[in-house]
């Protein structure tokens, strides 16, 4: 007996010490990054049957509401505009497209240590949506959301592992004028992170004062072109089957400005979109391979993130269902769709219905953001932190959201199968040769940190060390994580110099 000991406490200080080394990030468990596509909700004969349709709806019901700008841009690639004002797409001119959109795009970071590549089925988890609610954890309640609201969201995005982007979530409800808060929003989040982020703006002449603060920061026009770090979030179109015209232009602004673009479809199924899952991704496929031409008409070769964001609806109130197995089923589709075409692309997973972080919404984050993984769509988008079907945003929410996300990580990652992994030498000394377990063995202690992933706010104690512990609560827990974050100087603070340069130049909101 005391000879096993001091081998068993041997054993904890060491599995304690290979917890605390960091993993270079080839053993790393989890990773940006990481390939997803082993679930295939659609059969192969499913998917080119979507694919057909999609292409007869842009060839015989085409898009309306094009912008004339847009008109010339289309109809001078190849599309036809009808005598109903409608544009239609031939077959030939989708084809042609496909064949040389771009398939290589990399999301850049400001600081070129986050860089996103979306090639293949490579997947990232992120933050978006436009919620114009903070949603108060502790006091459950709702408030409008702030300027500074977001800019904590990006600090705390910035240090969380298992969120790669920071697409802006919440509307600063306290900057009235368009202009002002559209610009303040990329201020807001690119002082916050220094990882890729995504806005959105309303009106085209809202580009240019945004894209002024952002060549400041990049150090100059020729700096930004090289790694833009900020890409747009583009409603393009008015579902079903309408451009929107004001977004068209904004895309028109973007793509000359260098920004790379995310062509967002997001209709409502039973609404704006056909009822059932299939029809609801054949509609998003169409509208973003309409999307596709106009950016290949602008700019050949721009990059252009295939944004097929179909919502569920529950058609017993018309409410958005975000959180339900459908929407999950929606995105799976979606990304199925992305790898059939090999194009980069984005959907919708891990936001809830719930209004707090609850039980509620744990399985309704979980069940989107693991299909979304095992799936292989390159950017997850509204993954974490937010509530009430897009229109509340929770900090506490987004922290505990990382954890999710890393066990969704881990299933996407699946089920690694080598003559190491089937593990029959071990069976056979332990079985054999050793003390009938596994606990210890230099094989189980060399793999604990690279196979498994340790949740960072989750609770795996005993009941009894709950208890000695004064039953930690999940919510507290959080909030106390963001305290400690935003207690510290932000890591994407600009340097002094630019940032007095940009707040002289622009009515900056967020105190400095």
């Amino acid at each position: 007996m005391n000879d096993q000991s001091p081998s068993r406490s041997g054993g904890r200080a060491a599995r304690r010490a290979a917890r605390a080394a960091a993993l270079p990030d080839h053993l790393r468990p989890i990773r940006p990054g990481l390939e997803g596509g082993r679930y295939n909700p659609l059969t192969d004969a499913d998917v080119q049957r979507i694919h057909n349709a999609a292409l007869e709806a842009l060839e015989t019901i085409g898009l309306a509401d094009a912008p004339p700008s847009g008109v010339a841009y289309l109809t001078g690639a190849g599309a036809i505009e009808g005598d109903d004002g409608r544009i239609r797409f031939p077959r030939a001119l989708i084809e042609d497209t496909l064949a040389k959109a771009n398939r290589s795009i990399t999301l850049h970071s400001r600081d070129g240590k986050n860089d996103l590549d979306l090639s293949g089925s490579r997947v990232h988890y992120g933050t978006a949506g436009a919620a114009v609610h903070l949603v108060d954890a502790q006091g459950r309640n709702y408030r409008e959301s702030t300027v500074q609201d977001l800019h904590d969201a990006a600090r705390i995005c910035d240090v969380l592992d298992n969120i790669h982007f920071c697409q802006r979530p919440m509307i600063c409800r306290d900057i009235p004028d368009t202009v002002e808060m559209e610009y303040n929003s990329v201020y807001a989040c690119t002082t916050g992170t220094t990882k890729h982020v995504g806005t959105s703006f309303s009106e085209p002449h809202c580009v240019a004062p945004a894209m002024e603060i952002l060549h400041m920061i990049a150090g100059g026009e020729e700096a930004w072109r090289a790694r833009p770090f900020v890409s747009n979030s583009n409603c393009f179109v008015v579902p079903p089957m309408k451009f929107a015209s004001e977004s068209c232009q904004v895309m028109e602004e973007c793509i000359k400005a260098g920004m790379p673009v995310l062509l967002l479809s997001a209709g409502m199924s039973g609404a704006t979109a056909p009822s059932t899952i299939a029809g609801a991704i054949v509609q998003a496929v169409a509208e973003c391979l309409a999307g596709l031409v106009y950016v290949n008409a602008v700019k050949p070769g721009a990059p252009a993130i295939f944004g097929t964001w179909p919502f569920g609806l529950d058609l017993r109130t018309g409410a958005m269902s975000i959180g339900s197995g459908e929407q999950a089923l929606l995105t799976a589709g979606c990304a199925q769709m992305h790898r059939f075409y090999d194009i980069p692309g984005g959907a919708a997973a891990g936001a809830s219905d719930s209004k707090l972080p609850d039980m509620q919404a744990g399985w309704e984050q979980m069940c989107s953001n693991v299909m979304a993984g095992i799936s292989g769509v390159n950017m997850a988008y509204e993954a974490a932190g937010m509530h009430a079907s897009l229109l509340g945003f929770c900090h506490e929410s987004l922290i505990l959201g990382d954890d999710i996300i890393g066990q969704a990580l881990r299933c996407t990652r699946g089920i690694e199968v080598t003559d190491e992994t089937l593990a029959l030498d071990q069976m056979a000394q332990v079985c054999m040769e050793g003390p009938g377990h596994y606990l210890g063995t230099e094989q189980t202690l060399s793999r604990m940190q690279s196979d498994c992933v340790y949740p960072t706010m989750g609770d795996r104690t005993s009941p009894k060390e709950w208890v000695e512990r004064d039953k930690p609560d999940l919510i507290e827990k959080a909030t106390a994580r963001k305290e400690e974050i935003l207690a510290k100087r932000s890591a994407a603070a600009l340097d002094p110099g630019v940032d007095a340069a940009i707040r002289d130049r622009f009515n900056i909101h967020l105190k400095g």
